[in-house]
């Protein structure tokens, strides 16, 4: 599928910012699942932008505005093709010790992604639920697929139920979040259970707007109106394999994969400080257009 996306970030001050620094995680990657076919950032006001790759591989755009400024605007513009992608059936049905096993020999290259990050801590229920799910014969795929219902049908979505740093621990508790909530569980989860796994920031094609792209109703997915958080977990083997529990799939095709990290804080799409002011309101949009055949350039 082809997409085209318009992501609008907004930051509108109370009074006047003397000085602005900001970074922005906006870019799409290209990898076995999508290709980039174009993207662009522009910034009001006009700056020079400068680019660079973070730690976790993620395109990052910074830019400093030192002059007064009472709003700011960040455009981000990419097109983006997603491919099917399958993995390895073998790979699926690894054991959960003899995966373990694996991934201890290679402790180095798992270590941010089996370990507590800031935002995704362990707990004793935490370790009962990697217990429970993954027991040491169980294949990992199906392991990791009936974890990923669970969570979809143990926890409801609800906007505003939790902040950006609401602890795991809470969301278990409440058993309702969103999608960053469900995804930081799953992690939580899977790390606890040494099955490595990072968090993933994104675009997902929800159903409100395929149906105004193309008047049919698709699938149900959900999403939130800005971007959208899932899962990837490490097979044996080495690939990460994408899994949604906010909509209990594996994530495909209605997708697009923008960056990766071991938390939410990794991958915040912008970031940054400013001068001059004391209070700022944040507004941002998706746009996620699929681009038929026939319309294409």
């Amino acid at each position: 599928m082809r997409f085209k996306i318009h992501h609008r970030t907004q930051y509108l001050y109370a009074g006047e910012a003397s000085e602005s620094f900001m970074e922005a995680r906006l870019e799409p990657v290209s990898n076995h699942r999508q290709k980039v076919i174009s993207y662009q950032l522009t910034v009001d006001p006009t700056t020079n932008l400068h680019s660079y790759r973070d730690y976790f591989g993620n395109a990052v755009k910074t830019f400093s505005l030192v002059h007064r400024h009472a709003a700011l605007t960040l455009d981000s513009y990419s097109e983006v093709v997603t491919l099917s992608s399958e993995p390895a059936p073998a790979a699926l049905e690894v054991s959960v010790s003899e995966g373990r096993q694996i991934y201890r020999s290679n402790k180095l290259r798992f270590f941010e992604f089996l370990s507590p990050s800031e935002a995704i801590s362990f707990s004793a229920e935490i370790n009962l639920l990697a217990n429970r799910f993954f027991q040491a014969r169980r294949e990992i795929g199906p392991a990791a697929l009936e974890l990923n219902h669970w969570i979809n049908q143990s926890f409801s979505y609800q906007s505003g139920s939790t902040q950006i740093d609401t602890p795991v621990d809470q969301v278990l508790k409440q058993r309702t979040g969103v999608c960053q909530d469900f995804a930081q569980v799953m992690i939580a989860i899977l790390r606890s259970a040494e099955i490595p796994a990072r968090y993933v920031v994104g675009y997902i094609e929800t159903e409100a707007q395929r149906k105004a792209s193309s008047g049919k109703r698709p699938k149900k997915l959900v999403g939130a109106a800005e971007s959208h958080a899932w899962v990837e977990l490490c097979l044996p083997g080495g690939e990460w394999w994408p899994l949604d529990p906010t909509n209990d799939c594996v994530a495909g095709l209605r997708h697009v994969q923008v960056t990766t990290g071991r938390d939410y804080l990794d991958c915040t799409p912008t970031r940054g400080v400013f001068k001059g002011t004391h209070t700022q309101t944040l507004r941002a949009t998706v746009s996620m257009e699929r681009v038929t055949p026939s319309r294409r350039s």
